[in-house]
């Protein structure tokens, strides 16, 4: 009996209080993550692994980190200010191009979810992208993927990347404000914000990524959005570490499949909804379905990605990438085996 006992014991004691198989306890269990405009619904899994304390079940203490636009927040990661960065997937392949060595470990977004639009003041004058020629256009910040993607956009109708102007908007009410301040003629962005200029009738649509066939319209194919992402010595040095923050991810992207839109939104900071929770509620129903269904990173995803930053940064046009060496999934591989 006290044998059995002991087993019985011994079998509770690797289980996270999720049913989380945890090999080791994390090597770092305090970390900060790095995000650029943690309001916009491009990171929502972020904002619910924390609210629905899955960090804290895997054993983790988080400190998240908001930097207003991936570009900064990946800055913050390659002078070491953070440990790890949810952000834009194409952020990897860019980085072994500079010579710094980073991996995504889990896709928390399958499509983009990045609308380009025209302030409706203007909308008579924008036909299509190439009307944007000498424009003043709202990012979330210069380098960011909101910056990349309309860039990407201008090239394949015929404009230059120096076309148009770029001004870094921030994420939430800032963003809105812009526009509709007449600060900008159009924005390259993300839901709340296209949903709340679109309500206010501020803003037409140009260009929508929020659906398989609008990403695969402007890329080509899928084109991963959100990841976390990691340098590979931390990776390394921090295996259980890097396990418990994919678990986290994991179990979130599990919950939203599973979860209703008003569930949701009961998670979320009613300062995230921008004054409008039946209008946040639309543009949640609206992005669902660009949420990674399994985290991991096709390779025509990875291929999409690679042939946007050959068309939008010339120093990639004959570069030598491994873009396999941008995913390591083994630890997502991991999460499906043991999350419950």
């Amino acid at each position: 009996m006290k044998r059995l006992i002991g087993l019985v014991a011994a079998g509770l004691a690797v289980l996270g209080v999720a049913g989380t198989a945890v090999a080791a306890p994390p090597e770092k269990p305090k970390l900060e993550i790095g995000v650029g405009g943690k309001p916009l619904l491009y990171y929502l899994p972020l904002t619910l692994a924390e609210r629905l304390g899955y960090f804290k079940d895997e054993g983790l203490d988080v400190t998240v980190n908001d930097f207003g636009g991936g570009s900064k927040a990946l800055q913050a990661l390659i002078g070491g200010s953070v440990d790890a960065v949810t952000g834009a997937y194409e952020h990897t392949i860019r980085m072994q191009q500079k010579g710094q060595d980073i991996a995504a470990v889990i896709e928390l977004g399958r499509f983009p979810g990045i609308v380009l639009a025209v302030a409706t003041a203007k909308a008579d004058k924008v036909a299509s992208v190439a009307d944007l020629k000498g424009m003043k256009i709202g990012v979330t910040a210069p380098g960011s993927s909101t910056h990349l993607t309309v860039t990407y956009q201008m090239i394949k109708a015929g404009l230059a990347a120096d076309d148009a102007s770029f001004i870094g908007v921030g994420g939430g009410a800032s963003a809105v404000a812009a526009l509709e301040n007449g600060n900008v003629d159009a924005i390259s962005h993300l839901d709340p914000v296209i949903s709340k200029l679109e309500a206010d009738g501020a803003a037409k649509v140009l260009v929508d990524t929020r659906t398989e066939a609008g990403t695969r319209a402007v890329f080509g194919g899928t084109n991963p959005a959100a990841v976390l992402y990691l340098k590979r010595d931390f990776i390394k040095a921090n295996p259980s570490t890097v396990q418990a923050l994919t678990n986290a991810f994991y179990r979130t992207l599990k919950w939203i499949e599973k979860a209703s839109p008003e569930e949701i939104a009961a998670k979320v900071p009613e300062e995230y909804m921008l004054g409008d929770k039946a209008l946040y509620l639309k543009a949640l129903k609206a992005s669902i379905p660009t949420y990674s269904q399994n985290g991991l990173i096709p390779p025509e995803g990875m291929d999409s990605t690679m042939k946007f930053l050959q068309t939008t940064e010339p120093s990639f046009k004959d570069a030598k990438i491994d873009v396999s060496a941008s995913f390591d999934p083994t630890f997502v591989k991991k999460s499906a085996a043991t999350v419950k």
